[in-house]
């Protein structure tokens, strides 16, 4: 049932976000001819902007696509029946992962962290001694858990086999810092929706050299609409290999255009301080962070609920009152956690805001807080000079 609360409809999920205005005026313009040449000036620029945001000079590829749907693209390019995969696995999206590869009929083994950590890059380089693994395969923000891979660590492991890293930066990208060249990332797959600002439809991969040598020399893959090697031959020219989702391109190029246009370091940096606030404020009315692991998330903060509190009557009550969607868990967490996202197009305000909305949720569950501690804790890390 539609919530009629007088409350402005508040997106605080770990994804989709909320759009931006400008996004959406970009996405409201006329649709273009997906092979035409106004068409391909809006792809040659997109390409051009994301490079830095996922910090590679490789080409940009892009699909009509959810998240998922490009974490299977990576597999199927890369990897045939019976070829073997190390998949680094500490959350929902780990174990995503392994059903994809599973369902491809890849061999598959399965080094974990418990939910809320990550797996030792030296634990890797174990696995690694012990099998020959074509590729080993990473969540690198975990958004069921808010835990951060620690990529360059990783990649330096991975970097020293002939095994390629294949990486889902689905809810990290452009609001954790990327830098897939430097790290060793061979393929990495991203998504609209999330720190892109954009709704959701539109999947993009990039593929190092390394990797390209791997997904060139078999041609018996089963692949097609998935197909890399097309891909990159269409992006030669500035375009998709089948129908585009243009409008959506229109969108994540206003996107890119804002992030260039606030600068990259203050993106990332915006994240930095607006999570630690979030972060400071949830615990101030007693909330424990889930997330164990030493890089925490910028892009989602999971909260543990204290005994008293169900975490899906804090979703619901959220909701009905304050008009303001934010995440439980669909695993085994449910009801244990709540999940907020802090990411995009994100304020001091906003973050504020939630804080306020989360300890008159509180109130109203009859869980003792105290008025004004949690926004009060906020405003001190905001006031911090940075």
């Amino acid at each position: 049932m539609t919530n009629q609360s007088s409350f402005p409809y508040r997106l605080r999920l770990p994804g989709p976000t909320a759009v931006p205005e400008r996004i959406q005026n970009a996405i409201s313009r006329q649709v273009l001819n997906h092979r035409g040449p106004e068409f391909k000036e809006v792809v040659n620029a997109t390409a051009a902007l994301a490079k830095p945001v996922l910090g590679t000079e490789n080409d940009i590829m892009f699909f009509a696509s959810s998240g998922t749907g490009v974490m299977e693209a990576s597999l199927i390019n890369s990897l045939g029946e019976g070829d073997r995969a190390l998949v680094v696995s500490n959350g929902q999206f780990g174990e995503r992962f392994t059903s994809i590869a599973k369902a491809l009929r890849i061999e598959v083994d399965v080094i974990e962290a418990p939910w809320g950590e990550t797996v030792d890059a030296d634990a890797v380089r174990e696995k690694l001694r012990e099998a020959d693994y074509q590729a080993v395969v990473v969540v690198h923000n975990e958004s069921s858990t808010g835990a951060v891979t620690d990529l360059s660590a990783l990649g330096k492991v991975v970097g020293e086999t002939d095994a390629i890293l294949i990486v889902d930066s689905v809810s990290g990208l452009g609001g954790i810092e990327m830098r897939q060249d430097a790290w060793g990332v061979d393929v990495l797959v991203s998504a609209s929706q999330k720190a892109l600002m954009c709704p959701p439809g539109l999947g993009l991969a990039s593929v190092s050299a390394k990797a390209w040598r791997v997904i060139e020399k078999d041609n018996a893959k089963p692949r097609y609409y998935w197909d890399f090697r097309k891909a990159r031959e269409w992006a030669a020219k500035d375009q998709t290999t089948f129908t585009t989702p243009v409008t959506l391109m229109a969108g994540l190029h206003e996107a890119l255009t804002m992030i260039d246009e606030e600068g990259l370091d203050n993106v990332l940096s915006r994240h930095q301080r607006l999570a630690d606030a979030f972060r400071a404020g949830g615990e101030a009315l007693g909330l424990k962070i889930f997330t164990e692991a030493e890089i925490k998330s910028n892009t989602v903060t999971v909260f543990t609920m204290p005994d008293g509190l169900d975490g899906n009557d804090v979703v619901n009550r959220m909701y009905e009152n304050h008009n303001t969607v934010i995440a439980g868990a669909r695993n085994w967490l449910a009801g244990k956690v709540i999940r907020v996202g802090t990411m995009g197009s994100l304020s001091e305000a906003d973050i504020l805001t939630d804080i306020d909305y989360l300890e008159q949720t509180f109130s109203q569950l009859n869980y003792p807080v105290t008025s004004g501690q949690g926004t009060e804790a906020v405003t001190r890390i905001l006031n911090q000079e940075t």
